[in-house]
């Protein structure tokens, strides 16, 4: 619902609260990547000295974009685990179902 740098961390975090809710039970898709590395200088550090090493991964997350997919599970289950990776994440989501295929 927000566009946001979603960093490595939040994302393991949010699989491991996935997986360990469903307890193995149907398959947990990711579907974000942190490939934007994201640079830092350590503080009081003179100019001209180049760029700072990476400090962390993240990846770029636009509104609309879906982060996380469950297959093979109820529905009540995914909704119940789906509520607690969004207090992992740093930003508003929601729970959206896929359409029904005729």
């Amino acid at each position: 619902m927000e566009s946001a740098w979603l960093d490595a961390k939040c994302i393991e975090a949010g699989r491991v609260t996935a997986s360990h809710f469903v307890r193995g039970e149907g398959r947990l898709y990711i579907r974000v990547f942190p490939s934007k590395s994201v640079s830092g200088r350590p503080p009081e550090t003179r100019m001209g000295k180049g760029k700072g090493e990476p400090v962390y991964w993240a990846a770029v997350i636009k509104p609309g974009t879906v982060m996380f997919e469950f297959a093979g599970v109820p529905e009540e289950t995914a909704r119940m685990a789906f509520a607690r990776v969004a207090h992992k994440l740093p930003f508003r989501c929601r729970f959206v179902k896929r359409r029904p295929t005729l």
